[in-house]
């Protein structure tokens, strides 16, 4: 009876929160402001202190191909405007590189509403990562000081190896690479060894290991993803849900399991989106 007792108490014992304050780097918002509201109620139930994040339109069902940049134009418009009613929202902006001219100008039109970071992906946008209307792209958001985002899940052979020939022909362009080469991280410990060239500093580059953590946290690469992180440096990691696909409470949940020091694990969570954003301490959205 006793044994049945314990189990009944504990099964009425309410689930133990996550927690800490976190900045999510990696938010598809694939039904605008309803996908939002969903986001934002699912983190307020994990109990995760959400200080604010970077919000994007296209992913999942929405796709921004080469062909029609009138309708990436509006739907850039759509993700401004919803972070205009949510302060909380950092607006991510895209264009399809293969749009020449048309994606260059739409590019410097969004900066000058304050986009900060732009997102392109090779793989669901279909281009090649080493194309020159690439670096044209990027090169022109750095002398814009818009931050790019690129996929970098590693799906195809060479995928981060083009990212970081591309970081380094456009070293005034701050990018962040998304999932940091997925089960592939390994090769991003290249870093440690490129930077003690001259002059190859390539401070330019940044993580978020969104998905990547959930995998590998609880896993036997945990110890040497660690080192990775170190590797690249843990102030130029970013933390990310990907959401819907997965939710910040189990990227905070894994990124807690590493061992890593307190002051890298807050870095990771919040500080080292807010310096690259340029973005304020801020409040936590969880009273809104």
């Amino acid at each position: 009876m006793r044994r049945i007792c314990v189990k009944v108490c504990l099964l009425l014992v309410p689930l133990v929160s996550v927690g800490g304050s976190a900045f999510d780097s990696h938010v598809h918002l694939r039904d605008g402001e309803a996908s939002l509201l969903e986001y934002e109620a699912k983190v307020r139930e994990a109990g995760v202190d959400l200080l604010g994040a970077a919000v994007m339109w296209f992913g999942g069902p929405n796709q921004a191909l080469a062909g029609n940049p009138a309708d990436i134009r509006a739907h850039n418009d759509e993700i401004i405007a919803l972070a205009a009613r949510h302060p909380e929202a950092v607006p991510v902006a895209t264009v399809h590189p293969y749009d020449g001219r048309a994606a260059l100008d739409e590019l410097a039109r969004v900066a000058a509403r304050g986009v900060k970071v732009l997102k392109i992906h090779p793989h669901t946008q279909r281009f090649d990562a080493s194309d020159p209307r690439v670096l044209a792209l990027v090169t022109k958001a750095g002398e814009l000081g818009v931050t790019v985002l690129m996929d970098n899940a590693n799906i195809l052979p060479g995928d981060s190896q083009k990212l970081f020939n591309l970081a380094v022909a456009a070293q005034k362009t701050r990018f962040i690479f998304a999932h940091m080469g997925g089960i592939d991280f390994r090769f991003w410990n290249m870093l440690a060894l490129a930077r003690t060239a001259d002059g190859f500093a390539l401070r330019n580059i940044w993580f978020d290991i969104s998905g990547t953590v959930v995998l590998v946290a609880d896993s036997p690469l945990e110890a040497e993803f660690v080192w990775t992180l170190r590797n690249v440096g843990t102030d130029q990691v970013l933390l990310g849900s990907d959401f819907p696909q997965m939710s910040l409470a189990r990227g905070v949940e894994a990124l807690d399991k590493l061992d890593l020091s307190d002051a890298e694990k807050d870095a990771i969570r919040s500080g080292n989106a807010r310096r690259l954003l340029g973005l304020p301490a801020g409040d936590s959205t969880q009273a809104k």
